[in-house]
């Protein structure tokens, strides 16, 4: 597979969340074709030669394209002419064809590259109208005095009879990540209206279809805020996430000691980042197996744990207090919770969290951290204000969090039964 990137008009001052239009396309391919076998990229520049100082060579280089090998090569005439002369020169390979100022769903690339033929995807209208072809192996294209854009060379080949359009049946929308359906997307961006609208969309494609209602309806506005410049400033994710770790951990001993306003400050540090975390890592191409860990662990294992310096500061210390038995169940209830979405996961391929219309509706006040966490931070507030040395507010929503996470698990337990034995990856009925 050889991929050709036509950055002729590639505006190298153009950055989407501090990236340059052929950067991101560059590592995109790199997350996504790297399965391919023998990729070779060719960027194609708008002068003689593309040496290590043309500038859009020289607006890729913050991030490494490790086992991503990149052609640079100076191009001058019409579109289709230096097309057709790059796709001749490799005969018997298959060509995706991409312009350098475009943003490309990575869902796009593999997808599209893994059909049969001359196939093209075209979006967007206007100035923002781009598009992806890929040619077959030996495959015929237009002639070289058609189209000036490759929109319009793709066009041209349609009307000729030798590209067809990617089917919709062809393209599959579910992202198990983020539990929702997305359409294919590709946007050219040639003016800072365009990279705006880009960069909205792109922030909020990637939040999941699936969530709780604090990251659903409080915390985006911060995240957009607190994102767009550690993108710029090229702040690694694990960055982040490292502050989150230590933010989560520290804040169980302040709850145990009674410290309830730093510790829940500390607290909603930690949600606000475990949003910006993710967003920055898959806006920026910078996530990795140890951020994964990282991230993906430390959400996993904290939460029966503050719910346990929860009760402890409660109690006074008291271990054989109800709260503390009650925490325990928690505890309980949360591992066999986890266990119920894991091999549902396992069996169907999707989240039980967002497998049919109604669990993406239950998951907004599912039992978990981010709804959990203000309703108990209401009620130790409440007790605050009313000088209740015995915590009475506090103690019955900590236990009614409890009844609510047992019956969250009979719910899920009773999905995963339900749904068992259907056809793995298939859409649900």
């Amino acid at each position: 597979m050889r991929i050709l990137i036509d950055a002729t008009t590639a505006d190298p001052g153009m950055r989407v969340f501090g990236m340059s239009l052929v950067e991101r396309l560059l590592h995109s391919l790199r997350r996504s074709l790297l399965v391919i076998d023998e990729v070779r990229v060719v960027v194609q520049g708008e002068s003689e030669t593309v040496d290590p100082g043309h500038p859009v060579r020289r607006a890729v280089s913050r991030r490494k394209l490790d086992g991503l090998r990149v052609t640079w090569q100076g191009s001058t005439g019409r579109i289709a002419e230096r097309i057709s002369s790059a796709l001749s020169s490799a005969p018997d390979s298959s060509w995706l064809v991409l312009s350098g100022d475009t943003i490309v769903d990575a869902r796009l690339l593999t997808q599209v590259a893994g059909l049969e033929g001359n196939v093209y995807f075209v979006a967007g209208e206007g100035d923002e109208r781009g598009a992806i072809l890929r040619v077959g192996a030996g495959a015929r294209v237009a002639p070289s005095s058609a189209g000036s854009s490759l929109p319009t060379w793709v066009e041209s080949m349609a009307a000729e009879g030798v590209a067809r359009p990617m089917r919709t049946d062809e393209f599959a929308g579910y992202i198990v990540n983020l539990r929702r359906e997305l359409d294919p997307y590709l946007f050219t961006v040639h003016d800072d209206v365009a990279r705006r609208r880009v960069e909205r969309f792109l922030f909020w494609s990637n939040y999941k279809g699936s969530t709780d209602f604090m990251t659903k309806y409080v915390w985006p506005p911060l995240v957009w805020v607190l994102m767009r410049p550690l993108a710029r400033w090229g702040v690694h994710p694990n960055a982040v996430t490292s502050v989150s770790i230590v933010a989560t951990l520290a804040a169980i001993p302040l709850w145990m000691a009674g410290c309830w306003g730093t510790g829940f400050f500390l607290a909603y540090l930690m949600s606000l980042l475990d949003s910006v975390d993710g967003k920055l890592a898959r806006l920026t191409f910078s996530y990795s197996p140890l951020g994964n860990v990282l991230d993906h662990g430390l959400d996993l294992v904290h939460p029966p744990f503050w719910y346990l310096g929860w009760a402890y500061g409660l109690s006074g210390g008291d271990t054989r207090s109800t709260v503390i038995q009650a925490s325990v169940w928690m505890f309980g209830f949360y591992v066999a919770d986890r266990l119920c979405a894991l091999v549902f996961e396992a069996r169907t391929g999707r989240s039980i969290h967002g497998y049919l219309p109604i669990d993406v509706q239950i998951r907004t006040f599912i039992s978990r951290r981010n709804v959990n966490l203000p309703f108990f931070t209401a009620a130790v507030a409440l007790d605050v204000i009313r000088s209740d040395a015995s915590w009475t507010i506090s103690t019955g929503v900590f236990f009614a969090m409890v009844i609510w996470q047992a019956v969250c698990v009979v719910y899920h337990a009773g999905r995963t039964v339900q749904f068992f034995n259907v056809v793995k990856g298939s859409a649900p009925a």
